[in-house]
């Protein structure tokens, strides 16, 4: 088992964003498997019918392997989530303009003028999420680098960050510096926002 503090690692497979631009079979996996859920649910919020919700995933991430070599974490204001929303937002507005182009298959031509009333969603400029999609995005990438640090590390920086507790009190219970908490904490949320695209 690795720390995070490893100098021998390859930062491409740390980096969400590295990894995804030299086309990293694992990084498109942890791509997948950490915003596939949020993308599904800012589709439901935008009142995608769900049986068009595949088509736009597929779309968003096809997406996102066209131009993530473009994306760049230091000038992104909102961050990887935030770019993946932009790109998803526009995917939900072209389903919704084909849509209302499209005739139906059955309803006959007063379904299909009704269709033509329905006017394209106004989509916020931020991403429609809950608090509750929020924490399961953070929980599945927490499961993903939790493996890679020591049990103490983890410790340490679950009871700084997630629980809150003061830094002296980890210590002594530890049995560690105040500064070792201090350096886990920062270890870890460094870890973190690599995996979630917002470091490379």
């Amino acid at each position: 088992m690795t720390d995070g503090n490893s100098q021998s690692t390859d930062r491409s497979s740390l980096s969400l964003v590295a990894g995804l631009c030299s086309g990293s079979s694992d990084a498109w996996s942890r791509l997948v498997d950490l915003y596939a859920p949020l993308v599904r649910s800012w589709c439901r919020y935008s009142g995608v019918a769900e049986s068009r919700v595949p088509d736009i995933l597929q779309e968003v991430f096809l997406a996102v392997h066209r131009s993530i070599d473009r994306f760049e974490p230091k000038r992104s204001s909102s961050g990887f989530r935030g770019w993946v929303w932009t790109i998803t937002k526009n995917k939900i507005r072209d389903h919704f303009r084909t849509a209302g182009d499209q005739p139906q298959a059955a309803g006959g031509s007063t379904a299909h003028h009704l269709l033509h009333q329905v006017a394209e969603p106004e989509l916020s400029e931020d991403a429609p999420s809950q608090p509750s999609d929020t924490a399961s995005l953070l929980h599945r990438a927490m499961a993903m680098v939790r493996v890679e640090f020591h049990a103490a590390t983890w410790d340490a920086f679950w009871r700084a960050t997630v629980l809150g507790q003061p830094t002296s009190l980890i210590a002594e219970e530890l049995g560690i510096s105040a500064a070792s908490v201090r350096q886990a904490k920062s270890r870890v949320l460094r870890r973190l926002r690599q995996q979630l695209g917002d470091l490379e």
